[in-house]
């Protein structure tokens, strides 16, 4: 019996034969699209948190992966970005990790590892079971980005942690969900016409 990271068959174990060399391939590849998902971003003015295309492609990690896949992808991300300029904007440092944002990389570690769970029950086979992964992710962001947020830069102001943090990203994150909702039970669904079943 060969060694997989593979729990429950996910969307790319349908594409990939599973291997434990195609696993760290897709932990690799899952942690380098949120990579150059990080560059992709723009300020929003007087707000620490930049908006970028990152959530996006932590849950699509997750859903595509799989938990174990998709949280060891984001746990090489997080720590890529203390060496390499691999965050938000280039940004990389122990000083980044540790900072007003830094709940935000945890976030994704904890997220892509639970929108993986929810794949492996097939959540991210169906359109609006996909939607609603994607929010429980972007949930789980939030609630660890915007309370490190909150602590650290916003004194403890929990309004000013919310309106900073959260507020400003909602629709993004609405639009995020409805691409994700769309291309993952796409792909599902692309692939079974393809293999027949």
């Amino acid at each position: 019996m060969s060694m997989t990271l593979t729990v429950k068959p996910t969307l790319v174990d349908r594409i990939i034969p599973n291997s434990f060399a195609a696993d760290i391939a897709l932990v690799v590849a899952g942690a380098a699209l949120t990579a150059v998902a990080s560059q992709l971003q723009f300020a929003v003015p007087g707000n620490p948190v930049p908006f970028t295309m990152q959530t996006l492609a932590v849950l699509l990690t997750g859903a595509a992966l799989g938990s174990v896949r998709g949280l060891l992808s984001m746990v090489l991300y997080v720590a890529a970005g203390t060496l390499l300029p691999v965050y938000s904007g280039g940004a990389h440092g122990i000083n980044v990790l540790l900072g007003a944002t830094g709940g935000y990389l945890f976030g994704f570690i904890v997220a892509a590892f639970v929108v993986g769970k929810l794949a492996e029950v097939k959540w991210s086979s169906n359109v609006l079971k996909m939607a609603a992964s994607y929010v429980v992710g972007s949930a789980i962001i939030y609630a660890l980005g915007v309370t490190v947020l909150t602590i650290t830069a916003m004194k403890g102001n929990w309004a000013l942690g919310v309106q900073y943090g959260m507020v400003p990203f909602l629709v993004w994150d609405a639009v995020k969900a409805a691409v994700a909702a769309g291309l993952v039970p796409g792909a599902w669904a692309l692939i079974k016409k393809v293999k027949g079943n």
